[in-house]
């Protein structure tokens, strides 16, 4: 907008006072001017309105009404496949169907044929009945936490975003149980080639396929049901397989119960608990459940010893929590007591009752008791931040003081008193971090119907999501 050169003291000198003009000529000036000034005035707030009101509106709203039970929905976005579609490959039988078939043969310990039932899912945990609200108990599972590649395949089949036609997909699915196929592999010394077979020959049918030569197989992933370290064997004498050490495997994406922090393919995703809500009243009442409990046991610990491993942190905190027998709940599971179905009843008896739950790492850095214990409502402790923060950023939080604590394991080992620790959160602090647990707990767990749950999303949907949007930015 132009403005007016000032005038210069010269020009003002000339000036005549105002009320020597003629009074019409004066009323036209008059008016003018309040013209002008109107005009600027409305500029200037109009300009300044829309962060005033913002402000406003945000420092003296009225209080938010919060729902006292927050579970993960669906998108409302009209198109819930709007990150893309994801095709299954229907690989040959020996890669998925027929290791499940020869579910005898699977563990050189015990058949696994009850764990591959109901779609992964095992057989009913009936046994709970006694601890569980009636309404819930056909909800939960004996389900073992290798069985998440069977659960992901019978899940992804029925899926919204599943496509039968290949060219109308961003994304390819690999159903490989490779976890079941290197398991029975892995103990009593067979051979290098014996560990690599079933998986070299999965890749080398993918790799004839003609979807796979359209990004060289950056577009694809799969899902393992054990963890990222059986699979890099580093020399034939090791342990595991060398999967991913294979050129194929560089580009596809793997959903592990247990990833690699330095490998951008491994995706982090919950080991599968027992529970496997049918509907979204299930979550509703499971998680009115765990709230309401009058938990009388400061923490607890469930957990065995390794006696081959010299000073095995798992025996200082059994040691630790035996001192405290007044405010740590044991569960001893050494041996095999935890894998039946009484152990499993009284661990879960323990997460119920307990304010927190010991969680250090397992034969590996992760352990499945971590999602036990959450789901039951329990605030988890972990002494390696390598159990969970590192691992499962898609379904937690970035926050972790709000729903755990962490205590370094060689704090413990120098004599730190965990009790003491966990004694100075005061009982306000202990509510809101249970509240932001139990708000997790759709999140880290595995819905029964094929097709989930109405409009919650369970750890399938948020895994799946997250595969499909990375896969965009790939795109973009």
């Amino acid at each position: 907008m132009h403005q007016k050169r000032p005038r210069t003291p010269d020009h003002i000198e000339t000036l005549t006072f105002p009320f020597s003009i003629n009074p019409s000529k004066w009323f036209v000036l008059t008016i003018i001017t309040i013209f002008f000034f109107l005009q600027a005035f409305l500029f200037l707030f109009s300009s300044s309105f829309p962060f005033s009101f913002a402000f406003y509106s945000k420092r003296f709203q009225s209080p938010k009404s919060h729902p006292s039970i927050n579970i993960s929905s669906s998108s409302s976005l009209d198109d819930p496949c709007q990150d893309g579609k994801v095709y299954v490959y229907d690989l040959p039988p020996i890669f998925n169907k027929k290791l499940v078939l020869d579910c005898d043969n699977l563990n050189p310990w015990t058949s696994l044929c009850g764990a591959v039932k109901n779609k992964g899912l095992g057989q009913k945990a009936t046994e709970l009945a006694s601890i569980l609200p009636k309404g819930l108990v056909s909800a939960w599972y004996w389900t073992d936490q290798f069985m998440l590649e069977v659960i992901f395949h019978n899940r992804v089949l029925k899926h919204k975003c599943r496509t039968l036609e290949p060219d109308s997909a961003s994304a390819f699915y690999i159903p490989f149980y490779g976890g079941l196929a290197v398991g029975k592999y892995l103990w009593f010394n067979h051979s290098a080639k014996a560990r690599d077979d079933d998986c070299e020959r999965l890749l080398s049918f993918v790799q004839d396929q003609p979807y796979w030569k359209r990004s060289n197989g950056r577009d694809h992933f799969t899902t393992l049901g054990r963890i990222t370290w059986d699979f890099r064997r580093p020399a034939d004498n090791d342990w595991g397989s060398s999967f991913f050490n294979m050129p194929t495997m560089q580009n596809i994406s793997r959903l592990l119960i247990e990833k690699s922090p330095w490998d951008y393919r491994d995706i982090g995703v919950p080991y599968p608990t027992g529970f496997h809500p049918r509907s979204d009243s299930d979550i509703l009442q499971w998680q009115n459940y765990v709230r309401k409990q009058s938990r009388k046991t400061l923490f607890c610990f469930a957990g065995g010893t390794r006696q081959k491993i010299k000073n095995d942190f798992r025996g200082i905190l059994l040691n630790h929590c035996h001192n405290e027998s007044g405010s740590c709940r044991v569960i001893d599971c050494a041996g095999s007591r935890c894998t039946s179905s009484k152990g499993n009843v009284a661990v879960l008896k323990a997460f119920l009752d307990s304010d927190f739950c010991l969680q250090p790492r397992g034969d590996s850095y992760t352990r499945r008791s971590v999602f036990d214990c959450m789901v039951a409502g329990s605030i988890p402790v972990f002494f390696w931040k390598q159990t969970a923060y590192d691992q499962y950023e898609w379904f937690l939080s970035s926050e972790p003081e709000s729903y755990s604590v962490f205590i370094d394991h060689e704090e413990v080992k120098k004599g730190t008193s965990i009790k003491r620790v966990l004694e100075k959160y005061g009982r306000e602090e202990v509510r809101r971090m249970r509240e932001k647990v139990i708000e997790y707990i759709p999140k880290l767990v595995y819905a029964k119907p094929q097709k989930g749950l109405e409009s919650t999303k369970d750890a399938f949907d948020i895994a799946l999501d997250g595969v499909l949007r990375r896969f965009k930015l790939q795109r973009n």
